[in-house]
């Protein structure tokens, strides 16, 4: 990835600004800390991976802003690609994704930001941890792998080579094959109990040839009996059918007789109603007059209801008309009652005016008071902006003389505080030296428990894997007593289809089907129970494994910590022999100081301006308590000020007030006379006054109107009385033609009854002359059902053995097919057995590391030749021994990574270093592995980024630093280095300065 253009808009520091790469080999990007040179590079990983060192996306956003946009061009692989992010305050991010064609961007963004992220990262072929690991070397992360553990650099360098997919694939391997081996197990298991079943084949064949030539010879008894019971099943039929008829016959003799009684009945109540109807139809001709006398009632009040909707209308619209006169008479009252309010108040301003308009001469005579004082006032401004500065550059110098004197006290106590640490380490030794013994045969104790704890988990492992197969048994068996079941259900439907062959099943052979199912299914619950047993055993072990496992998982808690704490005491061990040398340093620095502070020799300079200074501010004789006297004499004077101006509103208001006064007293009585036509010759008093004749013309009255509709309430009930003479005229003749029919009806059933009665005592007759067969035939039916189930017991035995027979035969293909598989899920244990070490640690992992160290010792020695002049030399340590035991003739390696540091003087630790040396050689280091990263992660390593600060180099180590980029430059397209030191702005081909200023950060382009 080569940098083109970089546009900021609302970026952390920056409000506006764009950065032209183009032309930019190596270059310094400098300035004051706090000016914002580490957020140019925050703002390219932001836009292209959406990370920075932000907590939030919404904190990148510039204070006061409400958004954020981050515009990027670069080239990848001679292509032009162009990315843009933007953010909205408290909204999601927008992403855009660009490549030019022809001189045009042509956008290629995804549907969805994610999916343009992963679009972007394919394209670069690069994300965001290889690239802070490798193109970017962060601020104050130089050091980060040195400083770690052996053990911890190990991990880091898995992590950053990203071998822990080979570690997924380890565990992945490792599950599929312990699901294999479970396999092979339960295999194993189920093949025990079919040969066992097999052995019995022989046996099955001879008991199924006897039971055959049993069977025959019941069936032809049988047949013999069934012939004589059809005979006299014949006969019994034919009586049993007159037996039907006669009962068919004594119910509709019954019938019969219910419905002439019925028909009697029937007759009366007509009788009846007859005669309630011609009592009706006499009072015929009362009905008629009464009815009559309503109609003409109910017309009278008609017309009254039309007067008394006249009389409604015309009073309603008088009260109209009479609101309308009051809201008219309201508002002219209410505008003379407004005008004259607006009178009496011009009155009463006019008199608050002439108080303010008395007082002229005296507010005169304030205002030249208050031009005296505040041209006082302007001279003492003027003197107090040359002494402003003066005052506050000797506040500054006396602030920074305080400040030197403080942390020459503060560097004194901490090297006194320093001095006692080291006097504390020194009788420490003995102590830490015991502790350590001690810790270490803690860990030496909790070893061998972690032994017996992965023995516990083994066993664990074991038991459950029996569980798990007996629990598989059980499933199948409650499977096969379901099938059982439904077997069971299909077999007592009549005439039934059997379940194997799919043909029709006789009664005996039903019966056979039955007893032998249920005898399958008694076996099969039987093996259920015996299965739920063994897996309440497996249960309680494990159980009592789990309480085990986890009482030792609570004791081994504390092997890591003891472990740091003994890594932790070697160290401090280790480090007791630069004490001494430490604290006469310390002690040389503390006589230094002390003769510093009581000599007050430090910053003079400091002091010598500090007194030049106070000479100008006596020169000068400004007093700050004349100016403010001054100050208040001219707020004393504002007041007259004020009261000018006050003078000057009342003159115009007194004005407008001698204006308006004549015009509100005209208004008032033009209003007055409005008022007094209006409540005597409007159009509104003469509408009313039409209204009030008219209602007089009228002559409605109310009490006679109300008389007539009580009398036609009364007379009401003569209407319904007249409909229902009406429907009784319909309804006479209609009843006699039904008194005729229900005669003539009741003729024909008594007719009937009589035919009927003498057919039945036919029947009688005939029943008593039958034979009645039924106790023989019970009998001879008992003796053909004993005899059935007698060969009902035969088939069900020969269909067990049948089925025997049937499942040995399927046993034995099944065998078959389980040794097959069983050889090919063994093969299967074994690959993924052996995947699973390939792919773990000791596996791929190791050899991966081992192949790649040399590679990355070769690459840091060539850069660190060229920084130290040969003078330094790195070799990296994959293993060392173990601590030795007294028990333990050989001591045993251990996985690590140490990195031993040479010089002329031979190996030394890399605490021991200078701070130059120490940047130097983490820069190496830094530096190959980030070649490493970028060209395994399938791309040039074209852009070099080094934040990093070079204060720790003296001016050697500064020229070899800088002389080492330069010789590198060639294997990039683009070196940034960032810094806030301004000698090192000559030492690259480009400057870029950058300047923080009231408008956000500026950034300067020189060469």
């Amino acid at each position: 990835m080569i940098p083109l253009q970089l546009t900021l808009k609302n970026f952390l520091s920056y409000r506006e600004t764009t950065l032209d790469f183009r032309g930019l080999h190596t270059a310094c990007i400098c300035g004051a800390n706090g000016a914002g040179k580490s957020s140019l590079l925050e703002a390219i990983t932001w836009v292209i991976w959406g990370q920075s060192r932000a907590a939030s996306d919404d904190d990148i956003i510039h204070a006061g802003a409400e958004y954020v946009r981050v515009d990027f061009q670069f080239s990848s692989n001679s292509q032009i690609y162009r990315v843009i992010r933007a953010r909205n305050r408290g909204r999601n991010s927008s992403l855009e994704f660009q490549i030019e064609n022809g001189g045009d961007f042509r956008s290629v963004t995804a549907k969805s930001l994610r999916a343009t992220q992963e679009q972007i990262i394919s394209y670069l072929k690069l994300d965001y941890d290889t690239f802070i690991n490798s193109a970017y070397l962060r601020q104050g992360r130089a050091d980060e792998f040195m400083l770690r553990r052996p053990n911890e650099r190990k991990q880091i360098l898995a992590d950053l080579l990203k071998l822990d997919r080979y570690e997924q694939l380890a565990e992945q391997a490792k599950d599929i094959s312990k699901q294999f081996k479970g396999q092979a197990e339960q295999l194993e298991l189920s093949l025990q109990p079919i040969e066992k079943q097999l052995e019995q084949k022989d046996t099955v064949v001879s008991q199924l040839t006897d039971l055959e030539k049993e069977l025959i010879k019941f069936q032809l008894l049988q047949e013999s009996d069934r012939e004589k019971l059809l005979q006299l099943q014949a006969g019994e039929h034919q009586r049993q059918s007159w037996y039907q008829q006669l009962t068919w016959q004594q119910t509709q003799y019954q019938n019969l007789l219910q419905d002439c009684e019925r028909l009697k009945t029937e007759q009366i109540e007509l009788k009846n109603q007859i005669a309630e109807l011609e009592k009706f139809l006499d009072r015929e001709p009362e009905i008629i007059a009464e009815y009559q006398q309503l109609l003409s009632l109910q017309q009278e009040e008609e017309t009254l209801s039309l007067k008394f909707q006249a009389y409604q209308d015309a009073q309603q619209h008088r009260q109209e008309l009479e609101q309308q006169l009051i809201q008219q008479t309201n508002e002219l009252n209410l505008q003379i009652q407004q005008r004259q309010t607006r009178l009496e108040s011009l009155q009463q301003q006019e008199q608050e005016l002439q108080q303010i308009l008395s007082r002229s001469a005296e507010i005169q005579a304030g205002l030249e008071q208050l031009r005296y004082h505040r041209q006082r006032l302007r001279e003492l401004d003027d003197l107090q902006h040359q002494v402003s500065p003066l005052l506050q550059r000797r506040y500054t110098l006396q602030t920074n003389i305080e400040r030197v004197q403080a942390r020459l006290t503060a560097q004194l106590e901490q090297l006194r505080f320093s001095e006692a640490q080291y006097l504390e380490e020194l009788a420490k030794v003995p102590e830490i030296r015991q502790a350590a013994l001690a810790v270490d045969a803690k860990i030496q104790e909790l070893e061998k428990k972690q032994v017996y704890q992965k023995r516990i988990e083994e066993k664990g492992q074991e038991r459950k894997s029996h569980k798990e197969r007996l629990q598989t048994n059980q499933k199948i068996c409650e499977e096969q007593l379901e099938e059982l079941k439904e077997k069971l259900k299909l077999l007592q439907i009549p005439n039934p289809i059997c379940p194997l062959c799919e043909q029709s099943l006789d009664e005996h052979y039903r019966h056979n089907v039955i007893y032998k199912t249920r005898n399958e299914q008694q076996e099969i619950q039987e093996q259920i129970w015996s299965f739920q047993e063994q897996i309440t055993a497996y249960e309680r072990d494990l159980q009592n494994l789990r309480i085990e496992y986890k009482q030792l998982q609570e004791e081994l808690t504390s092997y890591t910590s003891l472990q740091q704490q003994f890594g932790q005491l070697e160290a401090q061990l280790e480090a007791v022999s630069e004490v001494n040398s430490k604290l006469k340093q310390v002690r040389e620095e503390i006589a230094r100081v002390e003769y510093l502070l009581s000599s007050e020799l430090y910053a003079q300079d400091l002091q010598t301006e500090l007194q030049l200074l106070n000479q100008e501010i006596q020169r000068l004789n400004y007093d700050e308590q004349t100016h403010a006297l001054v100050r208040g004499e001219v707020e004393k004077w504002r007041w007259a000020e004020i009261k000018q101006a006050k003078l000057d509103d009342a003159s115009r208001r007194q004005s407008a007030i001698d204006a308006e006064k004549p015009q509100l007293v005209a208004q008032i009585e033009r209003l007055q006379t409005q008022l007094n036509q209006l409540r005597t010759s409007s159009e509104i008093q003469r509408q009313i006054e039409r209204l009030e004749r008219y209602l007089n013309e009228l002559g409605y009255e109310r009490s006679r109107h109300q008389n007539l509709i009580n009398s036609l309430r009364q007379a009401q009930p003569w209407q319904l009385r007249y409909q229902e003479l009406k429907q009784a005229k319909q309804q006479y003749p209609q009843l006699q033609n039904r008194l005729q029919q229900l005669e003539q009806l009741l003729q024909v059933r008594l007719g009937d009854r009589v035919t009927m009665k003498e057919q039945l005592d036919s029947l009688i007759a005939q029943m008593e002359k039958t034979t009645d067969n039924r106790e023989e035939i019970q009998a001879l039916e008992a003796k053909i059902q004993q005899q059935q189930r007698q060969i009902d017991e035969f088939l069900a035995q020969q269909g067990r053995w049948e089925q025997t027979l049937t499942q040995l035969e399927n046993l034995q293909i099944q065998y078959e097919e389980n040794c097959k598989q069983l050889k090919e899920v063994k093969k299967q244990y074994r690959i993924y057995q052996e995947l699973a070490q390939a792919f773990g640690k000791n596996g791929i992992q190791t050899l991966m590391i081992e192949n790649i160290l040399p590679q990355l010792e070769a690459e840091t020695n060539q850069i660190l030749a060229r920084l130290t002049g040969n003078q330094l030399h790195v070799q990296f340590l994959t293993q060392k021994a173990g601590r030795s035991n007294s028990k333990r003739k050989n001591s045993k390696l251990i996985d690590t990574l140490d990195i031993l540091i040479a010089d002329a003087r031979g190996t030394r630790a890399y605490e021991t270093y200078s701070g130059g040396e120490a940047f130097r050689i983490n820069f190496s280091i830094r530096l190959a592995l980030a070649r490493l990263l970028a060209q395994r992660a399938g791309t040039a390593l074209q852009l070099l980024i080094v934040d990093e600060g070079f204060g720790t180099q003296d001016s050697e180590g500064c020229d070899r630093l800088i002389a080492a980029i330069n010789a590198i430059a060639a294997d990039f397209a683009c070196i940034l280095t960032v810094t806030h030191m301004p000698q090192f702005k000559e030492a690259f081909q480009h400057r870029i300065e950058v300047r923080k200023t009231e408008r956000g950060s500026q950034l300067i382009l020189s060469n």
